[in-house]
């Protein structure tokens, strides 16, 4: 029966998709490159599960299969530390084993250095061998397990990679679905509200023209926002836009889009400032950020009280929303950017994907986003954005003037 041990093991080098495939040109050059500095003929990667041992790139012979009971590494490639044994006829471990009794080969010189996941999982080995007795120095020892740490190394690069074009593959599928589900419905409504825009009666009724005006303009951004999101999705969620963005601009077309939800809320806004980024996703990240600060300080019973600000670091600009809802629990403040996570007892509505969004834009950016305690007596959350201008020209600050929305 399969150990618990070597069923993880199994998973974590099917993760890896090395078994059964063409050697990868830089692990053959980690074998030669070990075989050279260990003076040596040959070398060998060894990826071990709980049956075979699967030889992935070699040198001085051909990388074949051999069964697990078989294999020297198998012997000690769990263990910590390095194994170097002069001449394998005189080790106990590996005196009766068929590739040092010459019905497989003839080894007699053997030194190897586990293969250890980031996880802490030993996969195999980086091995070297000859059919001449020896030994290594401390320096060559040493410049083995480098590379063999190396092997590990390229493994994981090729395992995120692919990871990473899948996630992105998967990311464009659903924008283009929730493009798709979106720009009908979003077409539908600007007609009608062209319809009703030129309608005699608008004239009686200025409230009435009022609201339309700012649902015309609410679809116009939808729009955008959902083209923008669409081109990000196919770049790969990776590369936003570079402009110089008027932050107040952004806050005012997000307070509009959530002015329903803002009844009654007081809100400050202190952002005339300019950045660099692309101005849709900023705009999605501060419309999650308020609206998340509404969602939770109503559910509370009280009146939402918010401050949208930026101030000035030492290159950069940090960007923060506050309210007085809740909070969140510092043993929380880092899981609720997980995604689907949510903060308290859950009974606020909501599929716990905005905060999972808001990281996603602010990484984008080069920005951090953390959540902290607000002088309100809610929650903080922030964000540092670079005031990185390569791709932008000159930012032109401005003094920062302070004004208040009441809804």
């Amino acid at each position: 029966m399969i150990t618990a041990q070597d069923a993880t093991r199994r998973d974590t080098i099917a993760d890896y998709r090395v078994i059964g495939l063409a050697p990868e040109p830089d692990l053959e050059g980690l074998v030669q490159l070990a075989a050279t500095v260990c003076d040596v003929p040959t070398a060998v990667i060894n990826i071990i599960d709980d049956r075979f041992q699967h030889q992935i790139a070699a040198v001085g012979f051909t990388a074949a299969v051999c069964a697990r009971e078989d294999s020297m590494c198998a012997q000690v490639f769990q263990d910590p530390g390095h194994v170097v044994v002069p001449d394998a006829r005189e080790d106990e471990r590996f005196a009766r084993n068929p590739f040092v009794t010459g019905a497989v080969a003839s080894v007699r010189f053997y030194a190897s250095s586990p293969l250890v996941t980031p996880s802490g999982i030993a996969i195999g080995t980086l091995c070297v061998f000859d059919e001449e007795a020896g030994d290594l120095d401390e320096t060559r020892s040493r410049a083995l397990a480098l590379l063999a740490h190396q092997v590990v190394d390229v493994l994981e690069l090729r395992r995120l990679t692919r990871e990473l074009g899948e996630s992105n593959r998967r990311l464009e599928h659903f924008a283009r679905q929730v493009s798709h589900d979106l720009t009908a419905p979003l077409t539908a409504l600007t007609a009608y509200i062209d319809l009703a825009s030129v309608s005699p009666e608008l004239e009686r009724a200025p409230r009435a023209a009022d609201a339309l005006a700012r649902a015309e303009s609410a679809a116009l951004r939808m729009s955008t926002m959902i083209s923008d999101l669409l081109d990000y999705a196919r770049l790969g969620g990776s590369t936003p836009r570079r402009d110089e963005v008027d932050l107040a601009d952004v806050v005012r077309g997000v307070l509009d889009d959530l002015h329903p939800l803002i009844d009654g809320a007081r809100v400050v806004v202190d952002a005339d400032v300019r950045v660099v980024g692309d101005a849709t996703l900023l705009g999605v990240l501060v419309q999650n950020l308020v609206a998340n600060a509404l969602k939770f300080t109503r559910a509370t019973g009280a009146v939402p009280r918010i401050e949208i600000r930026a101030m000035r670091l030492a290159g950069a600009w940090r960007i923060s929303v506050d309210d007085n809802g809740p909070g969140v629990a510092s043993d929380e403040r880092e899981r609720v950017f997980e995604l689907m996570a949510r903060s308290g007892s859950g009974e606020v509505p909501g599929l716990g994907i905005g905060l999972t969004t808001c990281r996603r834009i602010a990484e984008a950016h080069h920005a951090r986003i953390g959540i902290g305690e607000s002088p309100l007596g809610g929650a903080s959350v922030w964000v540092v954005l670079p005031r990185d201008v390569g791709d932008a020209g000159a930012v032109r600050e401005r003094e920062s003037r302070a004004a208040t929305v009441t809804a």
